[in-house]
């Protein structure tokens, strides 16, 4: 049974999370610092996160980039749980990582089902394989991609975007699909998210920025050809 860390300092919060889940059959632990969660993690690996954006030695936006920034811990799944609700949180939630975003009050049963979801996500972009396409390869156990066998810099977010296309070569896929696919169809952001995060990683590789074709009044696509 997956193992799922609760970062929470309102202790009624956290507890009524915690019960939650163990009804829904997970084995949970509560923490309420930054410092005690990044301790925990290196020394637990919990299968998922649940993570408060305000806590009292720092933000969890921070600890979601040192998980996603270590290649031992970024495949942890994360779901912030936070009150700030405006558009522009939620974005940089997601951009620095977090698989998912709920907003403060919550729906408990909402909750159970949303991480019921993510673990679900095991369709082939979740594989762990190396995966490869031209002079590019993406390593999901180390969190790495290649460019001509030299490492280069890639953002959580567009790490996430290049897997989900190399797992689907060839295939079109309309922004309102690649936001349903990548990040959930679940999280309300804008289409023009998609363009940005597109932006982006042609940017990373490069001269083999050619692989992420636009179909025009489509969506995109990944293709040697």
């Amino acid at each position: 049974m997956a193992t799922i860390l609760i970062v929470e300092d309102e202790p009624s919060i956290a507890e009524l999370i915690a019960f939650t889940l163990k009804e829904a059959g997970w084995t949970t632990f509560v923490v309420s610092t930054a410092a005690a969660a990044w301790e925990f993690v290196q020394q637990r690996t919990p299968q998922l996160v649940v993570l408060d954006w305000m806590l009292p030695d720092g933000t969890g936006l921070h600890l979601l980039s040192k998980i996603r920034a270590d290649r031992q811990l970024a495949q942890i799944s994360v779901i912030m749980l936070t009150a700030k609700s405006m558009e522009e949180d939620k974005l940089a939630g997601l951009d620095n990582g977090a698989d998912d975003y709920i907003t403060k009050p919550f729906s408990p049963r909402e909750l159970t089902a949303r991480i019921k979801a993510l673990m679900r996500r095991k369709s082939p972009e979740h594989a762990q394989e190396i995966m490869a396409v031209g002079p590019v390869t993406l390593d999901p156990a180390s969190f790495s991609v290649t460019l001509h066998d030299n490492k280069i810099d890639i953002d959580f977010a567009e790490f996430k975007l290049l897997k989900f296309f190399l797992a689907h070569p060839g295939r079109v896929f309309s922004r309102s699909q690649l936001l349903d696919k990548v990040w959930g169809d679940h999280v309300v952001i804008e289409e023009r998210t998609v363009d940005v995060h597109v932006l982006r990683l042609r940017k990373c590789l490069q001269d083999a920025e050619y692989l992420i074709k636009t179909v025009r009044s489509v969506g995109y696509m990944l293709s040697e050809k």
